[in-house]
């Protein structure tokens, strides 16, 4: 629990109302209760102002006079970050990953492993890994030959981390994830798939998060590198040789082709799918589901697919669709006669 004053204090907010209340816990506008802290930071929800039951709530000035009599109100300028540093001050996650060396642990001689790094159960590290000051690797970890996990970084349960990766500090990476597994890259000998070793590694920045089951391969040749502050969802698939630049955000199911470079601040959604060898500027915003098959040299927001509709509709719209061919050249021959029709009567006018 926090009170409302620290809590005041700490992210620099106005309080109106009882700063010696204390919340524990964080809910939703409509289904926050006594003793739990809200926020508004979406307008069109506005009404909820006024029949929340939370203890306190972050909004902007503007939306004070339409918060609930008794509600305690934390005047902020973006009340959605003011909930993010609120989540984090009140997050019940376990703070290690890890308590200690656990005794299960198989660790290589030639490893250097910082005094205060915590190391899982049944975890795995080879030969000249390198694990850093307050680092901490999970249950059923494998770390390879060679890799570098940087300062405060975490490693839930069952990561797996290939020879010669390395990831920065303070980084996050959620159980099932995969870092350094082969690229795809194979030539095709008469028929016979000839596999090409993928000689490079990956290289990770500091303050990055990497989802569950998200697979980063390795480079062919150079290096597959993420920048610094990258958030990857869960179920991501980065291919071999792409770079992803600073503070990049990639939501869940994701597909980025190999040798695609990805620029700084830019917003991927939910299963879009990008193609390879191509390049991305930065700030780009690529909405979910959308196929990216060509570069993006300047900055917006790109869309592709439609969105669900009735069966019905859909099957009307993919009948019509059918015959957009028929339908072009029919426009093509129309403005052929139009166009003949138009010289004779320019004709006829001269005469």
């Amino acid at each position: 629990m926090i009170l409302l004053s620290v809590l005041a204090e700490k992210l620099n907010a106005e309080l109106n109302g009882d700063a010696a209340c204390g919340v524990s816990a964080i809910a939703s506008l409509e289904k926050a209760g006594p003793g739990q802290l809200s926020f508004l930071s979406n307008s069109k929800f506005r009404s909820y102002l006024s029949t929340t039951h939370a203890s306190a709530v972050f909004v902007k000035a503007d939306d004070v006079p339409f918060v609930a009599p008794g509600v305690t109100t934390l005047v902020v300028a973006d009340p959605y970050v003011a909930f993010a540093k609120a989540a984090q001050l009140l997050d019940t996650t376990p703070l290690s990953a890890a308590p200690g060396i656990h005794s299960s642990a198989v660790i290589d001689p030639s490893a250097n492993i910082a005094a205060d790094a915590a190391i899982g159960a049944n975890t795995v590290i080879a030969a000249n890994a390198i694990v850093a000051s307050g680092a901490q690797i999970g249950a059923g970890c494998f770390i390879g030959e060679g890799v570098k996990i940087g300062a405060k970084t975490r490693l839930w349960a069952n990561v797996t981390v290939y020879h010669r990766v390395e990831i920065g500090e303070r980084c996050v990476v959620q159980s099932g994830a995969v870092i350094g597994a082969d690229g795809f890259g194979f030539a095709n000998e008469r028929g016979q798939w000839l596999k090409i070793p993928q000689t490079g590694a990956v290289i990770i920045g500091n303050d990055c998060e990497i989802g569950a089951n998200t697979c980063i391969d390795r480079g062919a040749i150079e290096n597959t590198v993420i920048g610094n502050n990258v958030i990857i969802d869960n179920l991501c698939q980065i291919a071999h040789n792409v770079k992803i630049g600073d503070h990049t955000a990639m939501a869940g199911c994701t597909t980025v082709a190999g040798s695609t470079t990805i620029g700084k601040y830019c917003i991927i959604g939910g299963a879009a799918v990008i193609n390879g060898h191509i390049e991305i500027c930065d700030g780009a915003q690529v909405s979910g589901m959308a196929m990216l098959m060509k570069p993006v040299t300047e900055k917006g927001v790109y869309t592709s697919g439609l969105p669900a509709t009735s069966n019905a509709e859909w099957r009307k719209n993919t009948a019509k669709l059918r015959q957009i061919d028929q339908l072009y050249q029919r426009v093509k021959q129309l403005e052929k006669q139009l166009a003949a029709s138009t010289d004779t009567a320019a004709s006829s006018t001269e005469e």
